[in-house]
């Protein structure tokens, strides 16, 4: 589903070349939860960018789902993105001025053919926001802006989504809630998941842990057992009672 071969990006500051990410290459197959762990600086949210055609990369190749996304004009890659990938944000980026329906609908009536109506209303009452369709952001808690984030990440019922740190702003039970939720989108739908996270608890639950440091890949593994007493176990027996 997702190719990256010998991607590179750097910034260039006068004559000085700032090496951010220093030569990845991985395959990621359709249906796996990854998850890209790292320090802060380590290259995580740069590289993601690159995966979504957010950025292009300096040097190498990105394929999406067969799709060459490296040397696309942003006409071309914007229509890929609306296609193939849901993204999910660490600060929601709701428009202010959309209500939740309006703003899980966007993406929608932007990509796809046909009215969308009757899936965003049951995508928010999926998320339990059911009384909450006509709230505008303003109105909304944090946990519930996420929520719609995620409705509007599925809307279109992308084969991709990643997620920047999505429950970086969020307390403990509302990162618990939208974890499960993509989780659940993961499992049921196929859908490949590549999440960008600092959150041991939330890594533990991947298929795969994939850390950088200093731009480069240093560990490309299943993430390890859940330990008694840990975070993650904590967070595993809160899913048992739901």
């Amino acid at each position: 589903m997702i190719q990256v071969k010998n991607a590179k990006k750097w910034i260039q500051n006068g004559a000085r070349r700032v090496e951010i990410l220093q030569g990845i290459s991985l395959d990621i197959p359709a249906g796996q939860f990854v998850a890209i762990v790292g320090a802060s600086g380590s290259g995580k949210s740069t590289l993601l960018g690159l995966l979504a055609g957010l950025d292009t990369p300096s040097e190498g190749e990105i394929w999406l789902d067969g799709v060459a996304i490296h040397n696309l004009a942003e006409t071309e890659l914007a229509a890929v993105r609306g296609r193939k990938i849901g993204f999910v944000f660490q600060s929601y980026q709701l428009i202010q001025t959309l209500t939740a329906l309006e703003n899980v609908l966007l993406p929608y009536e932007l990509n796809v053919q046909g009215s969308g109506l009757e899936q965003a209303r049951r995508l928010l009452d999926e998320v339990g926001l059911r009384e909450r369709m006509d709230h505008y952001p303003v109105q909304l808690s944090g946990g519930e802006q996420q929520r719609v984030a995620l409705a509007r990440a599925f809307v279109a019922e992308p084969p991709i989504v990643m997620a920047d740190e999505p429950t970086g702003n969020l307390d403990s039970a509302n990162g618990r809630l939208v974890l499960d939720l993509l989780l659940e989108r993961n499992r049921r739908a196929g859908t490949t998941l590549v999440l960008v996270t600092h959150d041991a608890e939330v890594a533990s639950h991947a298929d795969r842990k994939i850390m950088l440091k200093d731009g480069r890949v240093v560990e490309d593994s299943k993430p390890g057992p859940i330990l008694p007493g840990s975070d993650a176990a904590q967070g595993e027996a809160w899913r048992a009672t739901l």
